[in-house]
C-alpha cells in the first residue's frame, strides 16, 4: 500500500524490467521522512541497467516532490493499534501486529465468552458451592477414586448449603454439581494458559505494536485476578455465619458476583476489540477497504461532527448494556427473579408499593441513613424492579440508535461496518427480548403448577 504512487508511475513501463513489491512488513519499521520511499525505490532500481537513465532520475524527483503526501497516509496514528503517534515513530516495535495476534485474541475472547456461559449454567444449577477449597494447581485434577470422592463429599457436608438445602443429596448427585463447578474452574485455568504463553511468545518475537504490551499485560493480570475473585465470591457462600441468620439461604455475595461477572465482560470486550482492530488494520494496510468502504476517507469520516456524535451515543449504549448486565448479576445473586414472575406488571402494578421498594428493615444504621442504597443493592424487590427498568431502557435506546442510523443523512456518513454493527446490536436486543419472554413464560407455568 505504501507504493501505490510508485505502482501508478511505473506500471506502464513494467516491460523495462522495473519491479514493484506490494508488501507490508511486520519487521521493525522507521517511518522517518524520506527513508521509506527512497529505500524501496533504490532496492528495485539499483541493479537495473537504467540506474543512470532519465527514467530513474524522473521517478526519484517526482517521488521526492510528493513525499509529504505519501508519508502522511502512512502515519502510525492512522492505525487503531498505534494511537500514540510519537511513541510509534521511535519504537523498535512493528507498526502493525500480524494477523496471528488478532486471531489469538479473538480465540481468547471466545473462550472468555464460553466461561461466562458456563458460569451462568453453574449459577442456575446451584453448583458453585460444591467445591469448598481453592487449589490453583492441584485443583485441576478431580477426585480419581472412591476415597477421594468420599473426602470431597464430607467437606461439602460441612457447608451451610448442605445443612440447609441439600441434606438429602446423594454422592452421585453431588458428583453432578461438583463436575459443573470443576469444569468452570478448569476452563478459567485454560484461558490463563492460552493467553499468557502466546503473549510471552509474541512479545519476545516483537510481534506486538507499541500500545499492545501494556494492554495485553493488563489483561493477563486481570485473568489472574479473576481466579482470586472467583474464589473470594465462593467463599462468601461457605461462611458459617449464614446459619445464625433466621430464614437465610446459602448463596454467594451479590456484590462479589457482580464484580466477577463485570471483570469477565471487561476482559471479553478488551480481547474482542483489540483482536478485531489488529485484523482490520492489517487488511487495510494490505490494500483492503477501511471499515468496509473503499471510497471513504478515514480522516474526513472520523472528524465529522455527526460521526463523532454517533460514536458517543454508541459508547453510551455500551455503558448502559454493561450496567444492565451488572444489575442482572444482583438479580441472580439474590434470587430476585423468583419474586415476580409476570411482565410487564409486578404484582398487578407497574411498580411495587414504595414500602416494598424502600423498606426500613434493610437499614443497618440506627439512624436509617443507609436505607436508600441498601434497598437498591440488597432488597430483592428493588433489585428486580431496577433490572426491569434498565433492561427496557437499554432496549429502547438500542431501537432509537438503530432508527437514527437508518436516516438517509446519517447512513451516508457512516462506514458500512458501523451500520452493520448497529444492526447486529438491534438484532441481539430483540433476541434478548425473546429469551426474556421465554423465561417469564416458564416462571409463570411453574408458579401455576400444583405443589410449587
Amino acid at each position: 500500500m505504501q507504493l501505490s504512487f510508485v505502482n501508478a508511475l511505473l506500471r506502464p513501463r513494467a516491460h523495462l524490467g522495473l519491479r514493484v513489491a506490494r508488501t507490508f512488513s511486520t519487521a521493525p519499521v522507521n517511518f522517518s521522512r524520506g527513508t521509506v520511499l527512497k529505500s524501496c525505490l533504490a532496492s528495485e532500481v539499483t541493479s537495473s541497467p537504467l540506474r543512470n537513465s532519465w527514467l530513474y532520475r524522473r521517478c526519484y524527483s517526482v517521488i521526492a516532490q510528493r513525499k509529504p503526501t505519501v508519508l502522511d497516509s502512512l502515519e502510525p496514528r492512522f492505525f487503531s493499534a498505534n494511537a500514540i503517534h510519537g511513541a510509534a515513530q521511535t519504537s523498535q516495535l512493528p507498526v502493525l501486529a500480524p494477523p496471528a495476534v488478532g486471531r489469538w485474541l479473538l480465540f481468547s475472547s471466545a473462550m472468555v465468552f464460553a466461561v461466562i456461559v458456563v458460569g451462568g449454567v453453574t449459577r442456575l444449577t446451584e453448583s458453585g458451592l460444591s467445591i469448598t477449597e481453592w487449589k490453583p494447581i492441584t485443583g485441576i485434577i478431580p477426585p480419581m477414586n472412591v476415597e477421594d470422592w468420599s473426602a470431597e463429599f464430607e467437606k461439602y457436608k460441612a457447608t451451610p448449603e448442605f445443612k440447609l438445602l441439600n441434606h438429602s443429596i446423594t454422592l452421585d448427585e453431588f458428583k453432578n454439581i461438583f463436575y459443573m463447578e470443576w469444569g468452570h474452574r478448569v476452563l478459567g485455568r485454560l484461558i490463563g494458559i492460552t493467553f499468557v504463553f502466546p503473549l510471552v511468545y509474541f512479545g519476545l518475537r516483537k510481534k506486538l505494536t507499541t500500545s499492545m504490551p501494556t494492554q495485553l499485560t493488563g489483561m493477563a493480570l486481570l485473568i489472574g485476578f479473576q481466579g482470586f475473585l472467583g474464589w473470594y465470591m465462593v467463599k462468601s457462600g461457605l461462611e458459617d455465619s449464614i446459619m445464625d441468620t433466621p430464614g437465610a439461604v446459602p448463596r454467594v455475595s451479590q456484590y462479589r458476583l457482580a464484580a466477577h461477572l463485570g471483570t469477565a465482560i471487561v476482559l471479553y470486550a478488551g480481547m474482542l476489540g483489540t483482536g478485531l482492530a489488529a485484523i482490520k488494520d492489517w487488511r487495510y494496510a494490505r490494500g483492503g477497504s477501511w471499515n468496509g468502504s473503499s471510497t471513504m476517507n478515514w480522516k474526513n469520516v472520523l472528524s465529522n461532527p455527526v460521526v463523532k456524535r454517533f460514536s458517543h451515543l454508541s459508547k453510551g449504549l455500551s455503558a448502559l448494556v454493561f450496567l444492565t448486565a451488572l444489575s442482572g448479576a444482583f438479580v441472580a445473586g439474590l434470587d430476585a427473579g423468583l419474586l415476580y414472575n409476570e411482565f410487564p406488571l409486578m404484582g398487578g402494578r407497574l411498580a411495587p408499593p414504595m414500602d416494598d421498594l424502600f423498606s426500613s428493615s434493610y437499614a443497618k444504621n440506627t439512624d436509617g441513613s443507609d436505607m436508600w442504597w441498601r434497598n437498591i443493592f440488597e432488597n430483592p424487590t428493588t433489585v428486580q424492579f431496577d433490572h426491569r427498568v434498565l433492561a427496557m431502557t437499554t432496549y429502547l435506546s438500542t431501537c432509537l440508535l438503530f432508527a437514527y442510523s437508518r436516516r438517509p443523512a446519517i447512513r451516508a456518513l457512516l462506514p458500512p461496518l458501523a451500520r452493520k454493527s448497529v444492526t447486529a446490536a438491534f438484532a441481539m436486543a430483540n433476541v434478548q427480548v425473546l429469551l426474556a419472554a421465554q423465561v417469564w413464560r416458564k416462571a409463570g407455568m411453574q408458579a401455576k403448577s400444583p405443589g410449587l
